[in-house]
């Protein structure tokens, strides 16, 4: 009888890459976009920013799946999409210092991405820490890991590479944006490799290997607190409730799986939203659950309370796809998706506000947009999101009319975006593509044309959906072109070796329909006015020329806003990047300082 053996292991992040894998080519492919690369990296960073004062705290990833002997490359059965994450941030954790400290360099990197092994034989072979042998990976993982920077040249010709390269400069965006000090970066990586811990579940063969994945995956690994809830919740129970229970929790934990979200991040969100409570780590949900018995009322209630958990969890998961409480259109929400598709920390205050007539939600809703973009902009700490949004929750629930609820935006939202009002000046005027990722530049871009749209238009039809600037037929046009002809370089009032400062400014980015994109190409700016004036978006309409209908109408209200452009060189997009500027506290509702409120 050929008895299966299975080894587990807590093993830390550098421990974990002591040894080789190989994904098998019977595996899917690499499929993470960046809404799950930018949640490992969030929550991984959270954690760091929150404890590596105190380098006390340890995280838990997940675990992984892996079959063969010691002594040679593990296939990787489950977990490829985590531990091909974590192996491309440290390759871009090494070009980031490769790039801007060379002399920096953290020498253990290297072994981590790659060393040298023996073969069968005994004899000498390089592998990289991980590699992936189905067809549509190409080697691109090996280019990246090979040749720091290269991965711009690589042909993006599957969907698994475009999704290694978008996840690899993702990882880099996320690097420049929080950890561009590479004293920090130094410290980030150690917190990384010692602290940041996984399961890993080895078997002797693929077979048993993929019979504890099924297990694994069925079972719900990681769900011990919510396990110890649910028994928790039958403790309490009358037995002749078993029946009615079970189906409650069930429902529970399905709504919830549906949508792909952590259940114990629900359940802190739910207490932070519901309760006077601003700090729990998730190993404190438990015991939080069963000091506050009388508080919850699920000693009386059982089947009570988990309904109210259902009745949450629904409002909750119909805000997470950016819709209201009843599944009906919220355009603010839809906008925070648009913004940050991994953001979670207003759920908090959307929780704590469901109570709220439709009018109000709405109202609400619009404010944490405006204040989360705020928070974006600034790069205040993400971990005072969450702080701020539990402490003013209670605040929240006591409010029961329009009155309580501009008191409480007054106080709490209007406060903070105020003091908050320089950073945010100063963050805008000097904002360029470099700055942030991609998405999030469209999204200022579509906002600030939609404010002006709205401001012509009204607050009814395409303007009202920010959907309708953030499509694959809206592009953002660079002005000053990205590769500029000689014409261009030479008509420019700056030398050519200065021209890449200003090509990607905000001042000069606009949004313009794909159909336009092409007659406008890298020409000259006198050139691309005619696709300019084209355009049914009024904010990049001006750029063409004078747009006038009729006399004092809501056009041209909105168009006096807005300033000429006769030419373009330098002065001309600082001139623009102040307009848009003056244009985004207006559009985010964000108080002008007062040493520049009469500008």
């Amino acid at each position: 009888m050929n008895l299966q053996t299975i080894d587990s292991q807590d093993m830390s992040i550098s421990k974990l890459f002591d040894d080789f894998y190989v994904v098998p080519s019977f595996q899917r492919e690499y499929v993470w976009g960046q809404e799950q690369v930018e949640q490992l990296l969030q929550d991984i960073y959270n954690e760091y920013d929150a404890n590596h004062t105190k380098g006390d705290s340890e995280y838990f990833i997940g675990s992984i799946v892996v079959c063969g002997d010691d002594g040679a490359p593990f296939d990787l059965i489950d977990g490829q999409q985590r531990v091909t994450t974590v192996y491309l941030l440290l390759c871009a954790i090494r070009d980031h210092i490769q790039e801007y400290a060379p002399d920096q360099m953290i020498n253990a990197l290297a072994q981590q991405i790659a060393a040298s092994d023996v073969d069968e034989n005994g004899a000498d072979v390089f592998r990289y820490r991980v590699s992936l042998l189905y067809d549509d990976s190409c080697g691109v993982l090996e280019e990246i890991a090979e040749h720091p920077g290269s991965y711009t040249e690589i042909d993006r010709r599957t969907r698994s590479i475009d999704n290694i390269v978008g996840a690899y400069e993702t990882i880099r965006q996320f690097l420049r944006a929080e950890l561009s000090e590479i004293k920090e970066l130094r410290r980030f990586y150690s917190y990384l490799t010692k602290k940041v811990k996984l399961i890993r579940v080895k078997t002797a063969s693929v077979a048993h290997a993929l019979k504890v994945f099924e297990t694994i995956n069925d079972r719900g690994i990681g769900l011990d607190s919510m396990d110890l809830l649910k028994n928790l919740m039958f403790m309490q129970a009358d037995a002749r409730q078993f029946d009615r229970l079970k189906d409650c929790w069930k429902e529970l934990v399905d709504l919830l799986f549906r949508e792909k979200e952590k259940p114990l991040r629900f359940l802190r969100y739910f207490i932070f939203s519901q309760y006077k409570v601003d700090r729990l780590k998730e190993d404190e949900i438990y015991r939080w659950f069963c000091d506050n018995a009388d508080l919850c009322g699920y000693n009386e209630d059982s089947v009570g309370f988990v309904g109210q958990l259902i009745e949450a969890a629904k409002a909750y998961t119909n805000f997470l796809k950016g819709v209201d409480v009843d599944g009906s259109p919220n355009r603010y929400l839809r906008n925070i998706r648009f913004m940050s598709g991994a953001a979670r920390q207003h759920l908090i205050l959307l929780l704590a506000g469901r109570h709220l007539s439709p009018d109000d939600r709405l109202e609400l809703s619009r404010q944490i947009e405006n204040l989360f973009f705020t928070f974006v902009i600034t790069r205040e700490p993400t971990r005072e999101f969450e702080r701020r949004f539990a402490a003013w929750a209670p605040n929240l629930q006591d409010v029961r009319d329009r009155v309580g609820l501009d008191a409480f935006i007054e106080t709490n939202i209007t406060k903070a975006k105020r003091a908050l009002g320089e950073r945010f000046r100063s963050a805008l005027s000097n904002l360029s593509e470099w700055d942030i990722q991609k998405y999030r530049m469209k999204y200022v871009l579509a906002k600030l044309t939609q404010y002006i749209d709205e401001l012509a238009q009204g607050s009814s039809g395409a303007a009202a959906d920010l959907g309708t600037y953030i499509n694959n037929k809206v592009t953002v046009e660079h002005v000053l072109p990205q590769l500029p002809n000689d014409a261009v370089i030479d008509a420019f009032d700056k030398p050519s070796d200065q021209i890449g400062g200003y090509i990607y400014k905000l001042g000069n980015l606009t949004l313009l329909e794909s159909s336009l994109n092409s007659s406008a190409g890298n020409k000259l700016f006198s050139d691309k006015r005619v696709a300019f004036r084209q355009s049914n978006f009024l904010l990049t309409k001006t750029l063409g020329g004078e747009v006038q209908v009729g006399s004092n109408t809501a056009i041209d209200r909105a168009v006096a806003l807005l300033e000429r452009f006769g030419s373009w060189n330098s002065g001309d997009i600082e001139r623009r990047q102040d307009m848009l500027v003056r244009l985004a506290h207006e559009t985010w509702d964000v108080p002008v300082p007062e040493a520049h409120g009469s500008e």
